[in-house]
């Protein structure tokens, strides 16, 4: 276990290089320059070369590059271009945020998606498979940012009884007890988990189905009941379990669209993490910032596809990593 865990990582590192690389080329492709905020038809020349000099821009491309991936390789992310602040505060900053939310979606899509599916999968052709799977396909082909608008629209203005933008209540929050603090935290990540986690868990809710359906025509299935066993237990005990292994393979694949989704997520709902910190870093080309985000990205979607194998293991004790 120990060995492919290690092979996993060390096969991770040419994709971060890759990754990185293919961003730098990107933002070096794309037109004008962070240093152009500074400049004003007043600057004089002197000024301007001072401006370049300091952050590195009259060095060609490739040795910043190579700079860059010296720097990275000791999770050095440098100084923002635009907060003139070291880039790992900022992304510690951020990066919780983000997380707190991402967490909140999965316990939206997986034990919702899984329970929903079980449900259809157990009743087949119901009238509850049948609800359940239209209201699936509608949230399935929902877009998430249409999505969280109507969540806003609705719950934020029309009935006004949930938050629609920020982590907490910007006025009030300090003078709060810590309970109401919590509670109001709470209240805030409701729409933006929502926005973020109805459609995939929609998604999950299919798979589910088909996955079940497809495990309870199985031979030890009926052998399960035909030894007189319980049906919750023909389900839970042997059905189940394999039918989860599609599930999380779905979970490990989940991780890149919860971190792209939450980009316009956090936006609509001024949340203060990642994709709202990577937007605000692309549109002024704060080049440490962008790179930082892709390179956390990157690394957050390998280790949630490492967990997702590794659980292979736990779900079916046959999967073993040699």
């Amino acid at each position: 276990m120990l060995r492919y865990v290690l092979k996993k990582l060390l096969l991770a590192i040419p994709l971060l290089v890759g990754v990185i690389t293919l961003i730098f080329i990107l933002v070096e492709l794309s037109p004008g320059s962070v240093a152009d905020k500074f400049f004003t038809p007043e600057t004089t020349p002197e000024v301007r070369e001072l401006i370049i000099h300091k952050y590195g821009l009259d060095q060609p491309s490739y040795v910043r590059f190579a700079l860059m991936l010296r720097n990275l390789a000791v999770l050095d992310f440098g100084v923002s271009m635009v907060q003139e602040r070291p880039v790992f505060d900022i992304v510690m900053e951020a990066l919780p945020n983000t997380l707190i939310l991402s967490t909140l979606t999965l316990i939206v899509i997986f034990p919702t998606g899984v329970f929903l599916g079980t449900l259809q999968g157990v009743r087949q052709n119901s009238l509850a498979d049948t609800g359940i799977s239209l209201s699936s396909l509608f949230f399935y082909s929902m877009p998430s940012f249409w999505l969280a608008l109507m969540l806003q629209l609705v719950f934020g203005m029309w009935w006004k009884v949930l938050p629609t933008s920020g982590m907490y209540d910007a006025v009030m929050y300090e003078y709060m007890s810590p309970t109401e603090q919590m509670w109001d935290r709470a209240v805030h990540l409701v729409l933006p988990g929502l926005a973020m986690g109805l459609a995939s868990a929609a998604g999950t809710a299919r798979y589910m189905r088909s996955s079940l359906l497809e495990v309870i025509r199985q031979d030890y299935v009926r052998t399960a009941r035909a030894k007189g066993l319980p049906e919750t237990q023909v389900i839970g005990k042997h059905a189940l379990r394999n039918a989860l292994l599609p599930i999380i393979t779905l979970m490990g694949l989940n991780l890149p669209f919860l971190f792209s989704g939450s980009v316009l997520i956090e936006t609509i709902f001024a949340w203060p993490g990642m994709g709202r910190l990577i937007v605000n870093a692309i549109f002024t080309q704060d080049t440490p910032v962008i790179i930082a985000c892709f390179f956390v990205f990157t690394l957050v979607v390998v280790v949630g596809n490492l967990l997702a194998d590794l659980a292979y293991a736990l779900v079916d004790p046959r999967i073993q990593y040699d």
